[in-house]
């Protein structure tokens, strides 16, 4: 994957031993239910190794993808191995995130083509091309380790069985870490040639931070870890470099085969390397850490220092304030104004993908995402008018996807880079009071554009990539869009650029270090900041007298400010920028064919045609076990490429009855609402009528429509999912009871309502400051039998005494008839600790309040690790009323008080799972089941098993 993933779609459980294994049985993936309008016509381009499916306009991005893969799959088998299966890719223009994803159950990979405008964090080669080279590395992993326990759980339960086995024997640090490798590898860019890409771990070593694998491996509620990205490409370079090019592919091998069974991989790389994967990752990282031995120490006054803030982008207003955005771990990201060192908060951030802005006389402007209301993989990067003064903001642009603002010198005019679904990227003018398109400026070029910045009135700058991904700083002309280049082109990244009296400031990649450069175009100079801290700079601002920057140390980024009269620099030669890019002393970056690859990847004439949207609509891939005593279920569960119908075939064998269930369940997402049916058969139910065991078989059909919207905008998370189903049911007594038992059969109608609203969340923030959730649900009989219960059911959250503290407070009613024909289901929040009934009427409020308890940061054996544990007081309440079987009335209470405690932990380095542990005393006596007052619990979260 590119970045991290975003969705949850599929869920598997396997066997009760490899839950123990992997702690949990959740596969998450990037992946949106029936997430394209249907007017989309998609086409694809079929090729051996993967088929490439894409909208109609998107012929030769489709065709690029498919020219690589065909290319690059054979040049680099020999380093993962010879297996190859189809893989579906599929290319999604609609969205503004830069993402992208290989996936099992189903087999599928999906490409959201819009590019970052930061070019030190991804590179800056061509979207496609950079997807390409890393995601399809993924799609050889997948083919090559269907070996040995993992082949045989695939046996068993399908893809999902693989994917279960994969994820537990191989960690996330090597599929990312070796597809990080191949992009480094075959192109003239990559990420492992990206200061960049190593800026955490070099902000740790620099401040002396010496954290344990596992913290390193499984992050950290109170201090900066790096992900698994940079982790995995030096454990992965390492092996290369040491071991040669074949290491990880008999690796990889002996771990998906489970040779070892436990731990495979740590035994398997001690077989081929003779090192403990102690010593081994130890030598690894060091082999990092000495390409940085000249940088200089960061170490705190305080050595039990924490994580402080982010602060960010950097503007200057005058020689004493500047204006930055601050993210703290308790803190969700906001404007904050630094007067001579006093922060004061202007506001916080709308809902936004980077944290850039720009500030002139008074207002900022920035662009905030917003999902489409109704298509997941349809959204928009709109732009937000912030007044300093008030705090107060203004959307000034509406279903846009606009990027990097800035205003013109007299503040009138706004220029963003605008990337449609065509994958063109435009600069437009717009007016800063309506946000009216005033003008588009030719690209004759067919240039990249990022972070455009008025140079004069009639001139714009631009960091720009071509075409094969090569970036120099531009100089446009906002009427004929003619360009000058005052840079030549290489693939050192440049960006983050601000204009100050003629002068552009900006980063530039130089060897192993992100430096600040200053380039004139009147004259065509370049100079280069002299400075013996040789940390990467980003996000230059300039005042009169005042240059500042950001840096990354281990305790966030943090401001920079010097006086401009300080700063030495020095002229280099404008032909290049020095340095060139690094390749960390890995060089096995370019000992095989397969080096440098890309560039010499032409585009063939390959034959494109219409994708039909019923292909392998009912594409089971995974069989999932589900033992719920008394409950024994195997589900086939299927989804087709385009995500849009998940359907599933189900066997259940349950204890008590002896029972047996056929069923088939399928949804529908392609049309606005999403539709739903399904039906199943249940042989030899059974109850006790008269002493005796009767027996009879039971038919369900239910069909249903469903309207879910996506409200979410601005600073907070809202949604509304309303329906309707209708549900069949007939009950056929079987001999001899048929002739003394009236068959029976009836309809009833549910309808629900469900509506979400939330503030953001920081990192250490356990729920939002601010939410709400309610459900409403009315079921009712349609046909000759009287049968109804209304259920509604609301959690508001608001914040504690303390900014991570909060109270939660529930509230729910639910009725039905007093003599209901149809046992529905209950969903009704019982007082904790209590057995609970589905009784005539009930009424409950229970309040909540939640805190952290301490952060541990520490680990078992590599097993489960710590993160947080946090604690819950809570008061239930809940008041019910019925009728005794000669018809008088029964009221009473069930109140219960206790605490839960909760632990956050990380499974294997990299399975979040929370559980807990409850104590409730019953104030009321249960009258349904159990004794005594005191009621001990564990506490498994759903998400764990689903």
């Amino acid at each position: 994957m590119i970045a991290t993933p975003v969705t949850k779609l599929f869920s598997t459980k396997i066997l009760l031993q490899l839950l123990l294994i992997t702690a949990t049985a959740t596969i998450t993936k990037a992946q949106e239910f029936g997430g394209n309008p249907p007017s989309i016509k998609w086409k694809q381009v079929n090729t051996p190794a993967a088929k490439v499916i894409f909208p109609a306009e998107m012929d030769s991005a489709g065709i690029r993808v498919a020219d690589i893969v065909q290319r690059m799959n054979r040049a680099i088998q020999p380093t993962i191995g010879y297996k190859q299966k189809q893989v579906s890719i599929l290319l999604q223009n609609q969205t503004t995130i830069s993402n992208a994803y290989v996936g099992l159950a189903p087999f599928r990979s999906e490409f959201y083509l819009t590019p970052e405008q930061n070019s030190f964090e991804l590179g800056s080669l061509q979207w496609t091309d950079q997807l390409a080279i890393h995601e399809f590395r993924h799609v050889q992993q997948y083919n090559n380790f269907d070996v040995g326990l993992s082949h045989a759980l695939r046996i068993l339960f399908g893809e999902g069985g693989q994917d279960i086995a994969n994820e537990a024997a191989i960690p996330n640090w090597f599929f990312e870490g070796d597809a990080v490798f191949n992009e480094t590898h075959v192109s003239g860019q990559g990420r492992g040639r990206l200061p960049y890409f190593l800026n955490g771990y070099r902000a740790l070593w620099a401040a002396g931070k010496d954290y344990s694998w596992q913290k390193l491996r499984s992050s950290s509620y109170r201090d900066y870890t790096p992900d698994w990205y940079p982790t995995g490409y030096m454990l992965v370079a390492y092996g290369r470099e040491k071991y040669g090019d074949d290491f990880w592919r008999k690796v990889t091998q002996d771990a998906a085969a489970y040779k070892g069974l436990f731990y495979p991989l740590r035994k398997a790389i001690k077989k081929y390397s003779g090192e403990d994967f102690t010593r081994f990752r130890t030598n690894a990282l060091n082999h990092f850490k000495t390409q940085f031995k000249n940088d200089q120490t960061d170490k705190p006054v305080n050595s039990k220092q924490h994580f402080i803030a982010d602060q960010e982008y950097p503007v200057y207003v005058n020689d004493s304030t500047v204006i930055y955005m601050k993210t703290t771990y308790d803190h969700i990201p906001a404007f904050v104004i630094n007067t001579n060192g006093k922060e004061k908060k202007i506001s916080t951030r709308s809902l936004s993908l980077d944290s850039y802005f720009a500030y002139h006389d008074g207002k900022i402007v920035y662009a905030s995402y917003r999902p489409d209301l109704r298509w997941n993989y349809r959204d928009y990067s709109e732009l937000y008018l912030l007044d300093v003064k008030t705090g107060e903001e203004r959307r000034i642009t509406y279903r846009s996807k606009y990027f990097a603002p800035d205003f013109s010198n007299d503040g009138t005019c706004i220029v963003v880079a605008q990337v449609g679904p065509s994958g063109k990227s435009e600069l437009h003018l717009l007016s800063t009071f309506t946000g009216k398109l005033l003008a588009v400026v030719p690209n004759k070029d067919n240039l990249f554009f990022t972070y455009p910045k008025f140079y004069n009135e009639q001139q714009l700058i631009s960091p720009v990539r071509n075409k094969a991904g090569q970036m120099s700083m531009a100089i446009i002309d906002i009427k004929t869009g003619n360009t000058k280049y005052l840079l030549p082109f290489s693939f050192q990244p440049i960006g983050f650029p601000v204009v100050n009296k003629d002068l552009i400031y900006f980063t530039a990649t130089s060897g192993i270090t992100d430096r600040l450069f200053a380039l004139s175009p009147a004259d065509s100079k370049l100079l280069e900041m002299k400075d013996n801290n040789t940390s990467n700079k980003y996000e230059p601002t300039v005042a009169d007298n005042k240059l500042a920057w950001v840096q990354l140390t281990a305790f966030g980024y943090q401001l920079n400010q010097v006086d401009k009269n300080m700063v030495k620099w020095d002229e280099v030669n404008p032909e290049s920028i020095p340095g060139g890019l690094p390749d960390f002393n890995v060089s096995a970056l370019k000992r095989d064919t397969s080096t440098d690859l890309l560039p010499s990847i032409t585009d063939q004439p390959l034959t494109v045609t219409k994708y039909n949207k019923a292909y392998h609509l009912l594409n089971f891939h995974s069989l999932i076990p589900d033992f719920n005593d008394p409950n024994y279920t195997f589900s086939l569960t299927g989804e087709n490429v385009l995500n849009t119908l998940q359907s599933q075939l189900s066997f259940t064998y349950n204890r008590d009855e002896g029972y047996k269930e056929f069923g088939f369940d399928a949804v529908y997402g392609a049309w606005f609402p999403y539709l739903s049916a399904g039906a199943n058969y249940i042989i030899d139910r059974r109850d006790l009528y008269k002493g005796n065991n009767v027996y009879w078989n039971e038919t369900n059909v239910h069909a249903g429509l469903q309207f879910p919207f996506n409200l979410s905008s601005g600073k907070h998370t809202s949604s509304i999912s309303f329906g309707s189903d209708v549900y069949y049911s007939s009950i056929n007594f079987q001999s001899p009871f048929s002739n003394s038992l009236k068959d029976q059969n009836y309809t009833y109608l549910n309808n629900y309502i469900t509506f979400s609203n939330s503030s953001r969340q920081a990192l250490q923030n356990i729920y939002p400051r601010f939410g709400q959730t309610i459900t409403l649900n009315y079921k009712t009989a349609i046909s000759n039998i009287n049968a109804q219960q209304f259920l509604v059911n609301g959690t508001f959250y608001l914040p504690g005494f303390l900014i991570n503290h909060n109270l939660v407070i529930n509230l729910a009613h639910q009725d039905r008839n007093k003599d209901n024909a149809i046992s529905y289901s209950n969903d009704f929040p019982f007082s904790r600790g209590y057995t609970a009934e589905n009784l005539y009427s009930m009424n409950k409020a229970g309040v909540n309040y939640h805190f952290p308890i301490v952060y541990p940061d520490a680990g078992i054996a590599s097993t489960v690790y710590f993160l947080r544990v946090r604690g819950n007081l809570f008061y239930d309440y809940t008041h019910v009323t019925d009728f005794y079987t000669n018809g008088s009335t029964f009221k009473g209470d069930f109140r219960s008080t206790g605490a839960e405690m909760f632990f956050d932990t990380k499974w294997f380095n990299q399975q979040s799972v929370t559980f807990g542990l409850r104590y409730s005393y019953l104030v009321d006596r249960d009258l349904f089941g159990g004794t005594g007052r005191n009621r001990f619990e564990i506490v498994l979260p759903v998400s764990l098993f689903q």
